[in-house]
């Protein structure tokens, strides 16, 4: 089953799918969770997010973070051909993760109207966060201390922020999607205190990060903080 969240407004697009899955852990404890950042989306991947279950884990929650790449004009980290290949990877797939008895969690900000109704056809729920017309176009981004921290490269504000994010009761899951959304948009729009590699290898890093704390069992908010020491 999928559950889309979208609209303009980018901040609160991904703060209510966070806190949705928050909730959806807090309420059925046995459910396995798996983020997905685009570049890990795969036929098999998407399969097994959607048919994946077993004796000690009845269903997952997957969140699909952002899969619809927004084509560049240049030829940048991201080509119109890689951008169709995702789109149709996830929209051949559309039925299966429907149909599927595990909750999957569309988190596509900015997802265009005609994309949006044809994914929201076949959705349990949709959630939908535009800005207010009066608002006008956004910088893209967040204004957050976390990802400014991030942006600026500063060590000791990054971990500062992790810490307090941590101690306010944030999911590490949640501030690992930041992050790595943070990233990614460093690689599209570049950064001053980041060359157009680094931004990239900062992006593989913290989707190894992830993967590490999944397969080795390590403790997501610790290797949180050790990241922020090392950029």
């Amino acid at each position: 089953m999928i559950y889309l969240f979208h609209g303009s407004d980018v901040d609160k697009t991904r703060t209510k799918a966070f806190e949705w899955v928050t909730k959806a852990r807090a309420k059925e404890p046995n459910l396995a969770y798996v983020r997905l950042a685009r570049e890990e989306l795969s036929p098999a991947a998407l399969e097994e997010a959607a048919l994946s279950g077993g004796l000690f884990v009845k269903r997952l929650l997957v969140l699909i973070d952002d899969p619809f790449p927004r084509a560049r004009a240049d030829a940048g980290e991201e080509s119109e051909d890689s951008a169709d290949d995702a789109d149709d990877l996830l929209e051949e797939r559309l039925d299966m993760l429907a149909a599927s008895d595990n909750a999957i969690v569309l988190l596509a900000p900015k997802l265009p109207v005609a994309k949006a109704k044809k994914i929201a056809a076949k959705a349990k729920v949709e959630y939908t966060y535009d800005l207010p017309a009066q608002a006008g176009k956004p910088e893209r981004g967040f204004n957050s201390g976390l990802v400014n921290a991030l942006a600026a490269r500063s060590r000791e504000k990054l971990w500062l922020e992790v810490v307090r994010a941590l101690r306010a009761g944030d999911a590490p899951e949640m501030l690992h999607g930041l992050l790595h959304w943070k990233a990614r948009d460093l690689m599209e729009k570049g950064g001053r205190a980041w060359t157009p590699g680094e931004t990239r290898a900062l992006s593989l890093a913290l989707i190894e990060l992830l993967q590490n704390s999944r397969r080795k069992g390590l403790d997501l908010s610790a290797s949180l903080e050790r990241f922020a020491l090392s950029i």
